[in-house]
């Protein structure tokens, strides 16, 4: 729709609003998927691990549960992958919200990366069950374990520097914990392979994994908080 404006063919300002609010509110929702996504993966390893008789919560991890030869594999796939696309889509929303901001560009791509790598993992690469020997899958789901993590430390780290001290101080806290928490953890990875008991490797793992969800939604809530702070434009949408 056009209007004459200062003598020339224009858009309707309201048109403008109307797109711009509809670029907020699909910002939004994106955003809001890191506080969803969260809640949806704990939410699905207490299902899964619910569903396994025998399975040791913690004591085993969760790449077990969907392991190849695992009883809870067909159940727990379809759940991750749902996982990994929520997580992914809250890249998209960070990345959208990044403006002129380079670190929570590093920041979307990092999160991004890890998803693309754990769904890989998840349904090309599983790890053998416990006691099977392994093969090329378990050596690639251990890379991919690994650059997950790394693509982790690295959202952290950039995002450590896109807001105030306090979030800075809280991300630092974060990636020390997972440092700590890898390292007790990844002492039972000889016993896993060795089919022997791992005691408390699950709850090292999860830890982990609560600490990192936690992060991802305490950046989700920081994101939306600025979004709803950022100034108006004078048509309706938001500068930046």
């Amino acid at each position: 729709m056009s209007a004459v404006v200062n003598g020339r063919p224009g858009k309707v300002p309201g048109s403008v609003a109307q797109g711009a609010s509809k670029s907020d509110r699909l910002r939004t929702v994106l955003l809001a998927l890191g506080i969803v996504g969260p809640l949806f993966y704990i939410a699905t390893d207490i299902l899964v691990s619910a569903r396994w008789k025998g399975y040791r919560y913690t004591d085993q991890e969760v790449s077990e549960l969907f392991a190849i030869g695992a009883p809870t594999r067909r159940l727990a796939v379809p759940l991750l992958v749902t996982y990994g696309a929520l997580a992914i889509a809250f890249g998209v929303g960070v990345w959208g919200s990044a403006g002129r901001k380079r670190a929570l560009r590093v920041v979307a791509g990092a999160l991004i990366g890890k998803e693309v790598a754990g769904i890989i993992a998840t349904v090309i690469t599983p790890m053998h069950m416990r006691g099977v020997k392994g093969t090329l899958t378990d050596s690639m789901h251990g890379t991919l374990t690994l650059v997950g993590s790394l693509c982790y430390l690295l959202a952290m780290g950039s995002g450590a520097t896109a807001f105030g001290r306090r979030f800075r101080l809280y991300s630092i806290g974060t990636i020390l914990a997972l440092i700590v928490g890898g390292t007790l953890a990844g002492r039972n990875i000889p016993q896993l392979a060795a089919n022997l008991p791992t005691p408390w490797m699950g709850v090292w793992e999860r830890i982990n994994i609560s600490a990192t969800m936690l992060w991802i939604s305490v950046l989700a809530s920081a994101l939306l908080r600025a979004q709803e702070e950022r100034p108006h434009d004078g048509l309706g949408g938001r500068r930046g």
